[in-house]
């Protein structure tokens, strides 16, 4: 092999390297924004069930236009 190309070779896996370190860092970030999100999600959730038990209980009237 000619150095030449070994040298291309050792680039582009450099490269190849770097391109895969950065993927990995996004999606770590990305992970942690989703776990961000589900606590959120589930705090929402249960403020959203303590207004609701809160509310009168709704009736099983017919609307009037019956």
């Amino acid at each position: 092999m000619t150095e030449d190309r070994l040298d291309a070779l050792e680039i582009h896996a450099a490269q190849q390297q770097r391109m895969l370190d950065e993927l990995s860092e996004a999606l770590a970030l990305q992970q942690k924004d989703i776990e961000r999100l589900k606590a959120r999600l589930a705090r929402s959730d249960g403020r959203i069930a303590e207004l609701e038990a809160g509310l009168p209980p709704v009736a099983a009237e017919k609307p009037p236009h019956y």
